[in-house]
């Protein structure tokens, strides 16, 4: 992807499936579907009676699972793992699935999302003796687990998963099964699916559409689902509380071609599109462009809606791998232009809409509008498919403070200046909301807007652990 979020990144992409011959094969392809959810690490955990065999390493799909690497890994069950660094940081051993064993048995995780709660639920595991191997959020639950005092397995991990504070869409495979959870909020998105007699989970139905699988239906918040040879049992560690999904897998995070919470992704970027062309009627021009890949869908509703001809005003370059931080100004507005190009013929003496997802800093907007005018661009408006992001996200996508947000301390028109559009405008909070799920009840319809409003769904970064959560450790 390559909206205004190319500064914003992605989260994880999880998948795993229960009953197959090639689990690691599968959870291969799976992980291509997801590999938009990350690119900084990805592994595959496979379960083979009571063997479970690791592959995983730093990079993308291709490169972590080269030739004769997924051999070894035979069995009957697996989770697998695209990985953007969120907390903990990168480095070879956050690289998930992360693997326990111990004389009790093994146990290996897979996390999407983001614990706000981790550091303290940590300090005090390292109080009571644990030792930790990794940086990683994930392993906190894997103590939680081991340092329960509950009879059974089960017990222990929804003791655990109660806990949590944040968003989390977790897989677990043990000598149970393989075991699936979501947080109360259903912060970050889960599906269900159903391949021949094999169970598939996965962060985004894409990776269904992928294998061939049958999307079934999605997991619910504070749902636990234990997967086995004995079929799949549907149980709660928690009650659900108010339903907030993340209203940027709507605007950039997802796939188009996925569903989340019955919405379509495409449908629903077309619809702020639209909607975001009634709302800045007034702008007068001659062709619409969107900023590949995220922004594609809501520039072709904006069209639609205003009349306004849509072009490939701007291709992107899909054989760049990344760039590195380069040493002068020149050379990094050449790194953007390595990655995006302006189409000259379409834009060359026009009044061009450039549609994009969202402005994070700024910067890369900036160097945007400036190779548009640089082609021959008579005005440039900019047009945003999503509010001005004021808040930082605390659930997974990294923009933990308000200093990165340029929105957070410019005006709309203090960000005109900064980018060098002739105009800005961005979709209002209503009109997103509207767009995306306007077949759900609520005045939030039950997204999370906090990197919008500042309304936290959740309890952010509690400065102690509870009296009642030290009792629940046990």
């Amino acid at each position: 992807m390559f909206g205004e979020l190319r500064g914003l990144n992605e989260e994880c992409g999880v998948f795993g499936i229960w009953g197959n011959e090639n689990p690691a094969q599968l959870s291969y392809y799976g992980l291509h579907a997801l590999q938009h959810r990350g690119q900084e690490g990805a592994g595959i955990v496979v379960k083979d009676g009571k063997q479970f065999r690791a592959v995983k390493g730093e990079g993308l799909v291709n490169d972590v699972f080269s030739e004769g690497k997924l051999e070894g890994l035979k069995g009957q069950a697996a989770i697998a793992h695209a990985r953007y660094t969120t907390a903990g940081g990168g480095g070879i051993e956050n690289v998930q699935p992360l693997l326990f064993r111990s004389s009790t048995g093994s146990l290996s995780i897979a996390h999407n999302g983001n614990l706000v709660n981790a550091n303290h639920l940590k300090q005090h595991l390292e109080r009571q003796g644990s030792i930790f191997n990794s940086t990683s959020d994930t392993e906190v639950l894997a103590h939680l687990i081991k340092k329960s005092t509950y009879p059974t397995f089960l017990s222990k991990v929804k003791n655990a998963l109660t806990l949590l504070k944040g968003a989390f869409s977790i897989l677990m495979l043990s000598e149970e099964g393989l075991i699936v959870a979501r947080d109360q909020n259903g912060l970050r998105p889960l599906a269900l699916g159903k391949l021949g007699d094999s169970w598939v989970v996965a962060s985004e139905t894409c990776a269904f559409d992928l294998i061939g699988a049958e999307f079934v239906r999605s997991v619910e918040p504070g749902e636990l689902i234990v997967i086995n040879d004995s079929g799949v049992k549907s149980d709660r560690f928690v009650e659900p509380a108010k339903r907030a999904m993340c209203a940027m897998e709507y605007v950039y995070l997802a796939r188009p071609d996925s569903e989340i919470g019955g919405i379509n992704v495409h449908m629903a970027r077309k619809r702020m599109g639209k909607t975001l062309a009634k709302e800045c009627a007034h702008i007068e021009a001659d062709v619409v462009t969107g900023v590949p890949d995220s922004s594609i869908s809501a520039a072709i509703g904006f069209a639609e809606e205003s009349g306004i001809p849509y072009e490939l005003g701007l291709i992107k370059n899909r054989y760049v791998g990344r760039t590195f931080i380069q040493p002068t100004q020149e050379l990094r507005e050449r790194g953007v232009k390595m990655k995006l190009s302006p189409v000259r013929q379409v834009v060359q003496g026009k009044r061009v809409v450039m549609v994009d997802d969202s402005i994070v800093r700024g910067t890369t907007s900036r160097r945007i509008v400036k190779m548009l005018k640089e082609a021959g661009a008579a005005e440039v408006h900019v047009v945003i498919s999503s509010p001005p992001m004021t808040d930082p996200c605390y659930y997974g996508i990294d923009t933990s403070s308000s200093e990165e947000l340029i929105a957070s301390s410019h005006s709309v028109e203090e960000i005109r200046d900064a980018i060098g559009a002739d105009t800005v405008t961005f979709l209002s909070v209503e009109g997103m909301v509207e767009s995306i799920a306007r077949q759900h009840e609520g005045p939030e319809r039950g997204l999370c807007l906090a990197c919008f409003t500042g309304k936290y769904p959740t309890e952010i970064f509690p400065d102690t652990i509870l009296p009642h959560e030290k009792e629940l450790i046990r």
